[in-house]
């Protein structure tokens, strides 16, 4: 089924409507708000269609419609306007930029407070991602039958260790051929691509027993998950609890819970290399706890090729384009203060 113009229009002005409302969305509304020169009838007629698309669902009998998942997410990449900052929002951004943010752990917790505070969301900040790390050498050093050390040099030219006792005795001349198969599989790679399915391979490969395949994959996986992230900053965690979305205390729980644990905030969903910004919708969300919800986040730059990203997360009916926008705002202002250590000029000379 085609997804017209006008089934456009309608689907626009149901999520602008059910961000601004938290209610289903009737034809009422629709045709008040759409500008559409068509009957009742026909305005049901498309948002049933749309329904059968999957772009919107109807949570009663008889009640209005809201978006799913899926049609905020055509929402957000095919129909949502650019939003510009208000003057007051600007000029809060900046004061707190100029006044507060002097070290990188205060920054991270001004920008939080303030992008929380800006969008009414919970905030998170991540600092010091380095830029596509991947390991460059693996080295197996034998101790004795049950001991070895693994040792990792980095892109990024450090050089880590891990002391490991095995239960079952281990012979040394099988140490290089483990050295050989990690070296050909797993340098060169981010973390995302060191699967199960290529830890299999591996074990496969080496004619693995003893576990030991594993224990150096577990090593690498945590090793580089070390190097993304030196500091987190959660705020505004209570903001949660204002909408309706989780007036169900075990699902605003359940949210809550994932955001106070490092290792949570860590598999967070980033912007690609290549984009600044990211929206997560729903189900898109990795994690089973954010189902319901959704992340915005936005990359700044910290200099020496090392990134942070800072986002928010609530319900799926959020403002999109607002949230972005004070995102991408924050964000930019970070980044130049961390490189210039200052407020930006405005075109008249004026800080910001």
């Amino acid at each position: 089924m085609e997804l017209t113009d006008r089934k456009k229009c309608i689907l626009r002005t149901v999520v602008d409507s059910y961000v601004d409302s938290a209610e289903p969305v009737g034809s009422k509304i629709v045709a008040a708000r759409c500008g559409l020169n068509v009957s009742p009838a026909t305005i049901r007629n498309e948002m049933s269609d749309l329904e059968q698309m999957g772009l919107l669902e109807q949570p009663h009998t008889s009640a209005g419609r809201i978006p799913t998942a899926k049609g905020y997410r055509i929402y957000v990449n095919e129909l949502m306007d650019s939003r510009k900052l208000s003057h007051e929002d600007t000029e809060e951004i900046d004061k707190s930029l100029h006044s507060r943010m002097q070290q990188l752990d205060k920054l991270l917790l001004d920008a939080g407070k303030l992008t929380s505070r800006l969008t009414s969301y919970p905030a998170y900040a991540l600092a010091a991602i380095e830029a596509d790390v991947t390991i460059s050498r693996f080295d197996l050093i034998y101790v004795d039958q049950n001991t070895l050390i693994i040792v990792a040099m980095l892109s990024n030219n450090s050089v880590h260790n891990k002391l490991v006792k095995l239960m079952t005795p281990v012979q040394p001349d099988i140490l290089p051929k483990y050295a050989s198969v990690f070296n050909a599989n797993f340098t060169g790679i981010t973390e995302e691509k060191m699967t199960p399915q290529l830890i299999s391979i591996v074990e496969r490969a080496v004619g693995d027993t003893i576990g030991l395949a594993a224990i150096i994959a577990a090593f690498s996986l945590e090793l580089l998950m070390q190097t993304k992230t030196r500091e987190t900053v959660v705020t505004g965690a209570s903001h949660l609890l204002e909408h309706p979305e989780y007036r169900d205390v075990d699902k605003a729980q359940r949210v809550l819970r994932y955001l106070s644990d490092s290792e949570g905030l860590l598999s967070l969903p980033a912007p690609d290399r290549s984009d600044k910004m990211k929206i997560t919708i729903g189900p898109e969300n990795l994690a089973e706890e954010l189902k319901d919800s959704s992340v915005v986040v936005a990359r700044y730059d910290i200099g020496d090729d090392m990134q942070g990203i800072i986002g928010v997360v609530g319900p799926t009916r959020m403002d999109y384009s607002s949230v972005a926008a004070k995102l991408s705002y924050i964000a930019n202002g970070m980044s130049w203060m961390l490189k210039h250590g200052g407020a930006p000029e405005l075109d008249d000379g004026k800080k910001r």
